[in-house]
């Protein structure tokens, strides 16, 4: 996309997404992340916190090994929006592209996110750190460190709710999200997405998030899409304005009667990105970039019409699993492409897949289709975790 020559690392739990962009968008890419994809390897210099260092992940680890990277500029994915200290440590001597500590630590407390949109005139659940005694089953148990669903349960009667977590009100309606990109004062969108959850086809459950579908195609995703699209568009200038974002930033909500109620703020890269930068052809890390450099990018107004419904689904290990046939899983419907005879174990993702077609129900079928050919040629059960 360009003859940009200067470097960049970019340290996530899962970082092959926006390597990829950047890459594509012509930078010099150096990575640390905690599974060291071949794909990833394939596109970045890449230090990988397991299978190089034999650690576990950690945001803190992850910085002090960034430490000895000497890259001018850094970039940020999940889940390091949960720990601005180890933020703070990966920007000291280097431009930060993404949002700053001290806003990631107001963005990320979910009280004030929800107070926030309701001071501007915007619909969002209650939330609190303590729920009401009279209707416990009207709320949601969630972790303060959330990411990609996991942990969140219903409240039942008697819970009690520990430092670490917080309680939201449970809307009924359709999990979906908005990505934009911001340049601390105004924002664009990127694209909205319809948000798979806890699909067994997938190996999920509960609440776990394990893929998107992206609006824009033939049909909508969504009833009264075009109200729901500038209700998310106002939550995310609400929450630009409110907290100062910059670069590319996602909201996760439930959307209801054409309205979306915001449940989640992501200021960093998220998951359905990907999906508008295949769609539309754009790369989601030169508008990150413009973004923190007070810019908003023309590309960042793209709404279609598609030709197709494009979607992503992340497939879970539903039980350990070993993978092989790897050389047959390098092509675009497949990424997070693990190593030949690398053991998963159960919960754990395995690979993302990706699908476009002319209607959502069959890019379903293709998404489902591709997850269980990964179940059945491209792994097979590791009988020594048994």
């Amino acid at each position: 996309m360009g003859e940009v020559t200067e470097q960049v690392l970019i340290v996530a739990a899962s970082a092959r997404g926006l390597a990829e962009s950047a890459a594509r968008a012509g930078y010099r890419v150096h990575a640390i992340d905690a599974y060291g994809d071949l794909d990833l390897r394939a596109q970045a210099s890449t230090v990988a916190m397991r299978r190089d260092l034999g650690r576990e992940w950690s945001a803190a680890a992850a910085a002090r090994v960034a430490a000895a990277i000497p890259c001018r500029a850094i970039a940020y994915g999940s889940n390091l929006e949960n720990h601005p200290a180890a933020v703070a440590r990966l920007a000291r001597g280097r431009r930060l592209w993404g949002n700053q500590p001290e806003v990631l630590r107001r963005a990320r407390d979910p009280v004030r996110l929800a107070e926030a949109l309701r001071s501007r005139g915007l619909p969002a659940p209650r939330t609190s750190h303590t729920p009401e005694r009279d209707d416990s089953h009207r709320w949601l148990l969630k972790p303060r460190l959330s990411g990609g669903g996991q942990g969140i349960r219903p409240l039942r009667p008697g819970d009690r709710v520990p430092g670490t977590r917080y309680v939201q009100e449970r809307i009924d309606g359709v999990a979906g999200s908005i990505t934009f990109v911001a340049d601390g004062r105004r924002a664009a969108p990127l694209g909205l997405s319809l948000q798979l959850v806890g699909l067994p086809g997938f190996g999920a459950s509960g609440f776990r998030y394990c893929g998107s579908l992206l609006c824009g195609g033939p049909a909508p995703l969504f009833d009264r899409e075009p109200a729901l699209l500038e209700s998310a568009i106002a939550a995310a200038t609400a929450a630009t304005e409110a907290f100062g974002l910059v670069g590319v930033n996602g909201i996760d909500f439930i959307a209801r009667d054409g309205v979306a109620w915001v449940v989640e703020l992501n200021p960093r890269y998220s998951a359905s990105m990907e999906l508008v930068e295949r769609a539309h052809r754009v790369s989601i890390f030169q508008a990150h970039v413009d973004g923190c450099s007070g810019r908003l990018p023309s590309a960042a107004h793209l709404r279609g019409p598609l030709p197709q419904v494009h979607g992503k689904a992340v497939i879970y290990a539903t039980e350990s699993l070993i993978a092989q046939r790897v050389r047959r899983w390098r092509d675009e419907s497949i990424r997070d492409v693990p190593h030949p005879g690398e053991r998963i174990a159960r919960g754990r993702p395995i690979c993302t897949v990706f699908a476009a077609a002319e209607s959502a129900t069959a890019c379903m079928a293709v998404l489902e289709a591709r997850a269980a050919w990964v179940y059945s040629a491209g792994t097979r059960v590791d009988r020594s975790a048994a």
